[in-house]
């Protein structure tokens, strides 16, 4: 019970590495918000976890719908002391000249303007209660990016620097701002990111991650349940690898 009497909102928290944030939290003890823009989604997880979750519809790329997130979750727990920005998207390999202005705008706004945006509208809340934790969802693509991949992987490494500098400036306040750096793993996005899903492709991802697994929900629900834990409470400004070795 790490997490006991804690809250948390958990972004792009229906499926994937969310969905394990969301379950890892709530047997730990926290009451989580599962915000997800599948807000059919959110409901069913809401819906199986029980009375320790609630589920919000949210666009992360939108400040009014931000706003009405941040405003529902101090509404339903009072005060809301962890927020984990998870969620994001990818575009599909290609060359870099020939991703699309909207593909592009698109992968920016979801994972870097969503930290800005939750930021915002939380980092208020947590100065006048005088302590919060704030974790993002970055990459190993951020560390060691991949070919065909680049805007994404320039949108996770704003995400690491983003989580140092608003370290930097919030410990004085009480405020804790960490990242994980996921590798590949199995969720909806990991087809995306491949181009396709074949066992050769599949060979040829695993082949860069020495422990010889794709990352599980799981794996990122631990990661993130023991930094968004009092026992790391000298931790700040880490973007930890989870990522089986690839980023050595």
């Amino acid at each position: 019970m790490r997490l006991e009497n804690k809250t948390a909102i958990v972004t792009g928290g229906a499926s994937g590495v969310g969905a394990g944030i969301v379950r890892k939290f709530v047997a730990e003890g926290a009451r989580v918000m599962i915000a997800d823009i599948n807000g059919d989604g959110a409901k069913k997880l809401a819906d199986e976890l029980g009375d320790m979750s609630i589920a919000q519809q949210v666009d992360v790329a939108s400040g009014p719908s931000v706003e009405t997130m941040m405003k529902a979750a101090t509404s339903a727990f009072g005060q809301v002391d962890i927020v984990v920005n998870n969620a994001g998207i990818t575009h599909l390999p290609n060359a870099l000249e020939e991703i699309s202005e909207e593909d592009f705008d698109r992968v920016l706004a979801v994972n870097a303007k969503s930290v800005y945006l939750s930021a915002k509208y939380i980092v208020p809340h947590m100065k006048a209660n005088g302590s919060g934790v704030i974790l993002n969802v970055a990459s190993t693509a951020g560390v060691s990016p991949r070919p065909r991949l680049s805007w994404y992987n320039a949108s996770k490494g704003w995400m690491i620097t983003a989580t140092k500098s608003m370290a930097v400036e919030l410990a004085p306040a009480g405020i804790r701002v960490n990242a994980i750096n996921p590798v590949a793993g199995e969720t909806p996005l990991l087809k995306t990111f491949m181009g396709d899903d074949t066992p050769e492709i599949r060979a040829k991802f695993l082949s860069t991650i020495p422990i010889g697994r794709f990352s599980e929900p799981e794996d990122m629900g631990n990661a993130a349940c023991f930094l968004c834990s009092d026992e790391a409470s000298m931790i700040t400004g880490v973007a930890m690898e989870v990522d089986g070795g690839r980023c050595i």
